[in-house]
């Protein structure tokens, strides 16, 4: 961008919240800004040329304008489907890129109403743990942040374990950031993830989050009184939602082996979807070799979206569709190399069987 765009300072605001179906600005400084790092970081990104394709200062510019938005925003979300949700990301940024062009990305719309079977909702609600592990987080949590600052209607991110300063300084992203860039950079990211939503209800009977469910939480409004901007801490009702997984190994809520959050079993998720008059809970935060997994009698399901993850497993990535009527659809996908590889291991346990028997 030129000098008459300096950092924190472009003309217009996007950081008002923005009904469902109004229309959106379609010109000015920051809707021209926000194009423009969405067209270099689709149309024109390749490793390659990552460096030189963004300047440090407008990711922080971009940065500084999500924090507004999310500031602007409620610590929970109240979301109308239809919507597709989708799991953890981990910076395999070319991956996220795969899967917003299956999907389709958030512009093309309307849906076709008329249409006996429609085609997916082009509306997304991401469910955090954006960065680390991967190699281009810095290009993922910018591509999604102008994302929801562009389509705020139709965009919705959720705070992940991995968007906090404890985590992201172990696992990746900082060496990211101060490696190729500054720690500037960092601590602007910083600054925006501790203002981000941590939990959505969808159609007011699915709840959504990155971990799992709270012993505490009496009643989702009461995460209002969360100030912000926020650090998780290592106990308590956000660290629950950001942290904790289900097990079928108990009945009620125990802690949690990772050291935050706690573990949950089928009892504690019964009485949970009770107490809130919710039917389902959709969360993230674990690796799932199918690209989903359900439990408890399929009230509640993992969407894990990052496919081959790190590279060490052959694990499928998944989205799940919510329609209008609340039903649920999942597709998963893949690269080819994960079914060449479970084709061959099971072809090697076939062997091994026969050989035994």
């Amino acid at each position: 961008m030129g000098d008459d765009f300096p950092v924190g300072e472009a003309q217009g605001s996007l950081k008002a919240p923005i009904a469902e179906g109004a229309e959106l600005p379609t010109n000015g400084k920051v809707y021209e800004f926000l194009r423009s790092m969405i067209n270099r970081l689709v149309d024109e990104w390749m490793p390659g040329v990552c460096q030189t394709l963004i300047e440090e200062r407008e990711y922080i510019e971009l940065c500084y304008r999500a924090r507004e938005a999310f500031w602007a925003d409620k610590v929970w979300l109240e979301i109308e489907p239809p919507i597709t949700i989708c799991g953890d990301i981990h910076g395999q940024y070319e991956d996220l890129l795969a899967m917003l062009s299956m999907f389709s990305f958030p512009p093309h719309f309307p849906l076709d109403k008329d249409a006996k079977v429609s085609s997916p909702p082009q509306r997304y609600l991401f469910l955090g743990d954006y960065v680390d592990r991967g190699p281009f987080s810095i290009e993922t949590m910018s591509l999604l942040f102008a994302l929801r600052l562009l389509y705020p209607d139709k965009f919705y991110l959720l705070r992940g374990n991995h968007e906090c300063r404890a985590v992201n300084t172990q696992y990746g992203f900082y060496f990211e950031c101060t490696k190729r860039f500054s720690v500037s950079l960092y601590e602007a990211f910083q600054y925006t993830f501790n203002c981000m939503p941590i939990c959505a209800r969808v159609g007011k009977r699915i709840l959504c989050m990155h971990g799992g469910i709270s012993a505490d939480l009496l009643n989702v409004e009461d995460l209002e009184v969360i100030p912000r901007p926020f650090e998780v801490a290592d106990q308590g009702v956000p660290s629950d939602l950001c942290w904790s997984d289900p097990t079928e190994l108990i009945k009620g809520y125990e802690f949690s082996p990772r050291g935050a959050g706690c573990l949950f079993g089928r009892e504690a998720l019964d009485d949970f979807l009770a107490r809130h008059d919710l039917e389902m809970i959709v969360r993230a935060h674990q690796v799932v070799m199918d690209g989903y997994e359900f439990f408890g009698d399929k009230k509640l399901v993992t969407i894990f979206s990052a496919p081959s993850y790190c590279g060490h497993f052959d694990n499928f990535g998944a989205v799940m569709h919510v329609n209008e009527r609340l039903e649920c659809t999942i597709n998963s996908f893949c690269e080819n190399k994960v079914m060449t590889n479970r084709e061959a291991a099971a072809k090697a346990e076939k062997i091994k069987r026969s050989e035994e028997e």
